[in-house]
């Protein structure tokens, strides 16, 4: 499973929640790739996937969270799509 967290530099938000949103993943699922992206060096690809505000999350290359989820909601979207993988 891919998860790209799309923020910018200087964004406090963005500072102040990867770290937490990563361990999340990281016991939600096994065999996670994890991908932060700042929007400024890859536009093309943030508009790509239709972030269109930060913080943002993309899992499978599918925009699911369009502003900083919890902990929580990532952890829990990220167990029912590995669910329905299986």
């Amino acid at each position: 499973m891919k998860i790209e967290l799309f923020h910018a530099p200087g964004c406090s938000r963005c500072a102040g929640a990867r770290e937490s949103l990563k361990a999340a993943a990281e016991t939600a699922v096994t065999g996670l790739e994890w991908r932060e992206i700042n929007v400024l060096d890859e536009m093309d690809y943030a508009v790509e996937r239709g972030v269109l505000s930060l913080p943002a999350v993309v899992i499978d290359g599918e925009l699911v969270f369009s502003s900083l989820p919890t902990p929580q909601q990532l952890r829990a979207a990220l167990i029912r799509r590995n669910d329905r993988r299986r």
